[in-house]
């Protein structure tokens, strides 16, 4: 254990020497995959944003249950006291039939017509908020209301919610196709470093072959700098995500001033800061194996 720990100590010791015995053409590296993963991080903050906000506009999605104009005081308290103990629900409003004629006399101005009717053709409401969000929950939820005593019509507004929802299922499989693409232009990136190095290193390689180094041995040291390699571009990508939603907040304060509403981009959470760096470093790593898998064996002793 401590042979095996000894040896990638010493390989991660080389890795850090050659990274930094060339420090433009490294950084100019890091650049380049800094630049390249911070699209789809990007876009996939934004996508989390998107998401958050239209979440703080329309509140939970509503249902309208609207009973019939015959039900009675007792089948509105029984349906408020379903409301109440309902899982889904997260809060209801009752508006009862001679509440809604008058909003509709101050709103409609029709006052006069309105008094001329024989009886109230309006009939008892409840506005329902409920707790999910996914249109497929709500479809559930009001399926089941409409089986309940007096209920005459449930109205779901839940067209935003669809829409919502398939723009995000859109923008996901967009920041996938992106990433994928540039995922392999990381790997490439890496390869031709890592050849670059291989070759630079042939006369060191063959000597060492010479003495009986493995070819483990000799594979660390540049699997351990692609990896180096892809943490650091991780890095530099989550500084260019931080620095454009810091940026992007500065210019969105005066839009709050305006319109008083709560805009405010947030930066990726921990969980998904840590995904990051991990797979930016196994980019590197897989880029640096695929090129020393390819070029180490063609170099032999003569």
């Amino acid at each position: 254990m401590i042979a095996w720990l000894s040896h990638h100590l010493h390989a991660l010791s080389l890795a850090l020497r050659q990274f930094s015995n060339a420090p433009l053409a490294n950084l100019l590296n890091v650049i380049v995959i800094g630049v390249a993963i911070s699209l789809p991080t990007g876009v996939y903050t934004l996508l989390g944003n998107l998401q958050t906000f239209f979440g703080q506009i329309s509140e939970t999605p509503q249902l309208s249950l609207f009973l019939e104009l015959d039900a009675d005081k007792t089948t509105i308290s029984e349906i408020e006291s379903r409301l109440k103990q309902h899982s889904q629900v997260a809060k209801f409003q009752f508006i009862s039939k001679e509440s809604a004629l008058n909003q509709l006399k101050q709103d409609s101005g029709l006052t006069d017509v309105i008094d001329s009717l024989a009886q109230n053709p309006l009939p008892d409401a409840f506005i329902i908020n409920a707790k999910s969000t996914e249109p497929k929950a709500l479809e559930i939820l009001r399926n089941e209301m409409q089986k309940w005593p007096k209920a005459e019509h449930i109205q779901l507004d839940s067209a935003w919610t669809k829409r919502l929802d398939a723009l995000l299922k859109l923008g996901q499989l967009g920041i996938l196709i992106l990433a994928a693409l540039l995922s392999f232009a990381l790997v490439v990136v890496t390869f031709n470093t890592i050849r670059l190095q291989i070759l630079t290193k042939r006369d060191e390689i063959e000597v060492s072959k010479l003495i009986g180094a493995t070819s483990n041995f000799i594979r660390r040291p540049f699997l351990y700098f692609g990896a180096i390699q892809g943490i650091s571009g991780g890095v530099f990508a989550w500084l260019i995500v931080a620095l454009v939603i810091y940026l992007i907040n500065g210019e969105l304060k005066e839009l709050v001033q305006l319109y008083a509403i709560n805009i405010h981009l947030y930066h990726l959470p921990f969980g998904d800061s840590i995904s990051l760096l991990l797979f930016s470093s196994w980019l590197g790593w897989l880029g640096a194996w695929l090129s020393v898998a390819t070029h180490l064996w063609q170099i032999e002793p003569k």
